[in-house]
């Protein structure tokens, strides 16, 4: 039945698990739409031939509806569209918490190509590599103007914004091949922005990472470093920016916030109000301090908009998402300790 809804209705590929709740809750609204359109037609149908007016002389009806008529009137489009509303907002909270052992890739939009990386590498242009039957979250970002990241197998979109990061997920039941579009004009050669979704299966996605990280050119040269991860470049970065003079990674208090289990916290606000110290806001943060100060702390920080790459900001975000603190009371178990009697 789905699959020929689908063709009926000339729907792409269901390429993920949201592609299969958005058609559910589209073909939903279609029938049901089309059973009352076909309901008041034949209704009218039926009025027209059963009381229309055969003389001149003929008097027009004065109708009083009884109040279980009204009630039933008024009900049943109400219960409809409360109906379509409990659907669509469960969907809507679904898709919009990630699961927790999400595959994070950065996304960085630029005209005219789509840039991904891997927090522990590799990056990759134009074709986002994921594993089937895991889910990914992606945190978008762009280096010059709005593009939007689209996936028609997926029924998924999400705009990509300069200087802030947005985040969507999905997770691809089985291996193949996606075409990824730009959904927002971006300029001359907005229609020749595409990429491309390859999903594989689990063994061959970790064979590929691997394969990608040894095929490195610098990292196959003898003795040459290894592929610098996003967390360490981040560090690198702060460090290069001046950050660490105003935020500890210790969790001493200092000019501003602890870096130290920042990623994941709530921190109240001056002037009231909580922000969750997600992807959005640290880099809302160094991108417009002042929209959100943390209260106890003075409004000190400058702006970084335009100081700091797409990939800095990633990649300070990785770092701080790094410092985590360990669980208060979880102490290592300790052994009994041999002690000889010395006989």
């Amino acid at each position: 039945m789905n699959e020929l809804l689908r063709k009926l209705f000339f729907l792409p590929e269901q390429g993920s698990t949201f592609a299969v709740k958005v058609d559910h809750l589209h073909f939903v609204l279609l029938l049901s739409t089309f059973a009352v359109a076909v309901g008041i037609g034949a209704v009218g149908i039926s009025f027209l031939t059963r009381y229309h007016r055969r003389t001149e002389s003929d008097p027009t009806p004065h109708v009083e509806a009884p109040p279980w008529m009204e009630g039933l009137f008024i009900g049943v489009p109400l219960s409809l569209f409360l109906l379509w509303f409990v659907l669509g907002f469960r969907q809507f909270v679904w898709v919009m918490s990630p699961p927790r052992d999400s595959l994070d890739v950065y996304v960085t939009g630029k005209q005219w190509m789509w840039k991904f990386t891997y927090p522990g590498g590799p990056s990759a242009i134009d074709t986002l590599v994921v594993p089937a039957g895991r889910p990914v979250r992606l945190l978008l970002t762009s280096r010059d103007v709005i593009h939007s990241f689209y996936v028609p197998d997926f029924r998924m979109k999400r705009d990509a914004v300069p200087g802030r990061y947005t985040d969507i997920w999905f997770e691809a039941p089985r291996p193949g091949r996606h075409l990824v579009l730009c959904a927002e004009y971006c300029g001359l050669d907005h229609s020749v922005m595409r990429g491309e979704v390859v999903v594989l299966s689990p063994g061959d996605f970790e064979a590929w990472q691997d394969a990608q990280r040894r095929s490195l050119p610098v990292a196959a040269l003898p003795g040459a470093r290894t592929p610098e991860s996003m967390a360490a470049r981040g560090e690198r970065v702060a460090a290069a920016q001046g950050c660490l003079q105003c935020h500890t990674v210790t969790g001493a208090q200092h000019i501003g916030p602890t870096w130290l289990g920042l990623y994941g916290r709530k921190e109240p606000l001056e002037g009231g109000g909580v922000v969750l110290a997600d992807e959005a806001y640290l880099t809302e943060s160094m991108m417009d301090p002042l929209a959100k100060v943390v209260a106890g702390y003075a409004p000190v920080m400058p702006g970084y908009h335009g100081r700091l790459s797409a990939e800095d900001t990633g990649a300070l975000v990785e770092f701080i998402k790094s410092l985590r603190t360990l669980r208060p009371g979880v102490t290592a178990a300790e052994e009994p300790v041999y002690v000889p009697t010395g006989r």
